[in-house]
């Protein structure tokens, strides 16, 4: 069984000035992702594996995750291939992992993220909001396999809906 975390980045600046994948996290996001991240270190075991987009939003999303969740900074993936990535490109680098890695954290951004949780969930999802997590158990032992396999939710959070 395999375990993938779709993680959308914290809500970022609208500091229009710069460059989007230069684009920072804003205050609500900082805020957001420090909630999130206190939620997964507290009921979810850290992933073997942390990838992420190189955009600054996506970037210090995972960053700020990765603390709480007691992963090494220095072993996240930064893949430039997941800026504004499609469901179909998030799905072949899901299934370009090594067998021995059963568990899968990935920071991106919309519409991808919103399609992949779609094409692994039962119930569709409208929109996966910033710093929003959805997680599936995979029945596969191959993450080649993963893009086909059965899913089942394993957990969501909303971060509007977490206390502070």
């Amino acid at each position: 069984m395999k375990t993938l975390y779709i993680i959308r980045h914290a809500k970022s600046s609208w500091n229009f000035d710069l460059p989007d994948k230069h684009r920072p996290l804003g205050l609500k996001g900082r805020r957001d992702v420090q909630k999130v991240g206190r939620e997964l270190s507290m009921n979810e075991n850290t992933p073997d594996k942390i990838i992420t987009s190189p955009a600054s939003r996506a970037l210090y999303t995972a960053l700020y995750v990765a603390d709480d969740w007691g992963y090494p900074e220095n072993d996240i993936e930064i893949d430039d291939r997941l800026y504004m990535a499609d469901a179909e490109d998030i799905l072949e680098i899901i299934k370009e992992q090594a067998e021995e890695v059963d568990s899968i954290a990935i920071f991106g951004h919309n519409p991808g993220f919103t399609d992949l949780v779609n094409h692994f969930s039962s119930e569709y999802v409208d929109n996966v909001p910033t710093c929003g997590v959805f997680s599936f158990h995979l029945k596969t032992d191959s993450w080649t396999e993963a893009v086909k396999a059965e899913a089942k939710t394993k957990m969501k959070i909303i971060p509007k809906r977490l206390s502070s």
